[in-house]
């Protein structure tokens, strides 16, 4: 039986040394936060996908203010010159000019599409006042314009991002982008994937989860089982060659693992933990097979300790995340997407176990009904011994 790695309290102490009013710091050194390089929407981004997972636990009001200044940042790293949201900003809230990232359209609208279908504070303020009213005008704002990306990890996360938006309620804009991407992600695995390499790339790089998972939603949503069986398909290999001899998880290093090359092994980071872990955790809910549980309790308990190096690259108790592994031992560096990576990855089994649990109490307590009910039965009248039963009498 599988050992499950621990559960921890949430805390988000590293979490607030990393953040000042504009948003998360990018980098740390250890865990003094780095300011050299000040700020990333990429992270602001995942920050507010994280404050909607910790609302359901601590509650709204303990994380609405981090939320709302999450939010501004997404919606003043829009340019409304060129409709895409920017990357980098410096501590003194400067815009850094380079050309805008494709991931980061994509990653700054999946959190758009989360924050308008999970409509945090939908009890406590008007409608037109709402985090979800807010993200929604940005949303329509930036939506023509996000939908040009052509990068495969962008286009996944839009087309998860657009998912979660028609969760809260049609709209056809949305829908017809949710069905051109859709296809197109298909269309990049059908054409470039073979037999030992199911994969649409020619190297296998960064948040390799991510392009799975968007088709496994993607198919789910629109009832097409040759996509969701493409994306399992994708899945299942990514799971066999990053587990290793002794069933843990061994992510592909950042130098990556081209095809017909040597896979790099270091340095591993938590992004490709998490990755695999949001792709499993999409797998079960569309198949119910509890080979992707075992995936998603693997990758969790990677930043416990069940990895190449035995080191936990999570400290809980901080609620920070180290950079990664190294051939030589732990990064110890503990910037933002690290310390996301682990909190998000903490959120998301939290939820899991608590449901898994929920379920089961639910089997016994059906279980001990049904026996309760066997029990109270009144016993089964003695068997017939073949004589006539007798007839009434018919009264006058």
């Amino acid at each position: 039986m599988l050992e499950l790695a621990p559960l921890h309290a949430i805390s988000r102490s590293h979490l607030d040394v990393l953040s000042t009013d504009l948003g998360i710091m990018q980098h740390a050194i250890g865990s003094v936060p780095d300011p050299k390089h000040g700020y990333s929407t990429d992270d602001v981004a995942r920050a507010l996908q994280l404050d909607l997972l910790h609302r359901r636990t601590l509650g709204w009001p303990a994380v609405a203010a981090s939320a709302w200044r999450n939010l501004r940042f997404l919606d003043a790293s829009f340019d409304t010159r060129i409709g895409r949201f920017r990357n980098f900003r410096t501590m003194s809230g400067h815009w850094i000019y380079a050309a805008p990232s494709e991931d980061t359209q994509g990653r700054a609208m999946l959190a758009l599409g989360e924050t308008i279908a999970a409509n945090p504070d939908r009890p406590m303020v008007a409608a037109d006042r709402s985090i979800a009213s807010a993200a929604t005008t940005l949303w329509e704002r930036a939506l023509a314009r996000a939908g040009t990306v052509t990068a495969l990890r962008a286009q996944a996360s839009l087309l998860l991002g657009c998912i979660a938006r028609l969760a809260a309620g049609a709209d056809a804009e949305t829908t017809a982008l949710l069905d051109r991407l859709a296809a197109n992600l298909q269309r990049e695995f059908d054409a470039n994937s073979t037999s030992d390499w199911p994969w649409p790339e020619p190297i296998l790089t960064y948040e390799n989860g991510l392009p799975p998972r968007a088709l496994i939603a993607a198919g789910q949503h629109l009832g097409d089982r040759a996509m969701v069986a493409t994306g399992l398909h994708a899945l299942d290999w990514l799971m066999s060659v990053q587990t290793a001899t002794d069933g843990h998880l061994s992510p592909i290093g950042n130098e990556w693992w081209p095809r017909g090359g040597v896979r790099s092994r270091y340095d591993q980071q938590p992004i490709e933990a998490t990755a695999l872990l949001l792709a499993a955790e999409t797998a079960l809910a569309a198949t119910a097979d509890p080979r992707y549980l075992a995936v998603v309790e693997l990758a969790y308990a990677w930043f416990l300790g069940a990895n190449d190096r035995g080191l936990w690259v999570a400290d809980p108790a901080r609620g920070s995340g180290s950079d990664g592994l190294t051939p030589g031992g732990l990064n110890t560096n503990e910037g933002g997407e690290s310390t996301l990576m682990w909190l998000i990855a903490a959120e998301h089994i939290r939820a899991m176990r608590h449901a898994t649990l929920v379920a089961e109490t639910a089997a016994a307590a059906v279980l001990a009904a049904a026996t309760e009910l066997t029990n109270a039965a009144p016993a089964a009248a003695p068997p017939n011994d073949g004589n006539p039963l007798p007839v009434a009498t018919a009264v006058r």
